[in-house]
């Protein structure tokens, strides 16, 4: 008796394998649409060539905006270390201001001051958030780390016969982050989130990406747009970028003086 229901029993999960293997596939869930989505950004944007970037120097222009208007632009130059280096240099009509981020410490120079402090708390905290809502944590998949989620969050308009596909990626600390893709080309086009102010009140931040570029196989945007609750705030405009040139440990160590800065 035994023998004949294990038989049978067989014979049900084989019949009933057919008919999964024969039958019309299962629609992919949220998370499986949403990491095709991130697959597809990959390979529009250079495929291995851009996940083996390790390092980037870029030069431009950093123009602030105020009530939407544009502002006097400031010449940077940006060395970036992936994952959390980054040494922004800046300097509008003849000053020279630093800022520096290196993991969970930081140190900023201003030329205007004479003075070298350390970043404070508040000012560590604002590069993380840039970084947990960069693209680059999305597609590099370090986001994984924080056992964060991601999901499929559906199209949306984005011009005359234009459609972006969406996803969100939610941290366990409730930080959500939309990040929007061409529909037609899979190019990254927005990200989106909300940041609390210091009263609590919630604020929409969003950057626009455009202006793309091939610099060594790899697809880059060279215009950064940012908006907060709608109103343009900050334009980055590069005019060259190097992918994985030497960038030396010394620019990230705090100098002892001043001195050592004009050399």
């Amino acid at each position: 008796m035994r023998i004949i229901t294990g038989i049978a029993m067989l014979c049900c999960l084989v019949l009933s394998a057919r008919g999964q293997t024969n039958g019309p596939a299962s629609a992919p869930s949220a998370t499986e649409k949403a990491e095709q989505i991130v697959r597809r950004a990959v390979e529009a944007l250079g495929g291995e060539k851009y996940l083996a970037i390790r390092s980037l120097i870029g030069r431009g222009l950093y123009t602030p905006f105020q009530d939407g208007i544009s502002g006097v632009p400031s010449a940077f130059i940006d060395y970036l270390v992936y994952p959390d280096r980054e040494r922004t240099e800046f300097r509008t009509q003849g000053i020279r201001i630093i800022q520096v981020n290196d993991g969970q410490k930081g140190w900023i120079y201003d030329g205007a001051a004479q003075t070298i402090k350390e970043m404070k708390p508040a000012q560590i905290e604002d590069f993380n958030l840039a970084r947990r809502t960069s693209l680059e944590n999305l597609l590099r998949g370090w986001w994984r780390q924080e056992g964060a989620t991601l999901e499929y969050a559906g199209r949306r308009e984005a011009g005359l016969a234009q459609r972006n596909e969406t996803v969100r990626l939610t941290y366990p600390d409730g930080l959500a982050v939309e990040f929007e893709f061409g529909a037609k080309d899979n190019l990254p086009a927005k990200v989106i989130y909300k940041r609390k102010k210091a009263d609590s009140e919630e604020v929409t931040e969003e950057d626009r990406f455009a202006q793309y570029v091939t610099i060594e196989g790899v697809v880059v945007p060279f215009i950064i747009d940012h908006f907060r609750q709608g109103v343009q705030t900050s334009r980055i405009n590069y005019e060259s970028l190097e992918i994985n040139r030497p960038i030396a440990d010394a620019l990230f160590a705090k100098p002892a003086s001043i001195k050592e800065l004009k050399k």
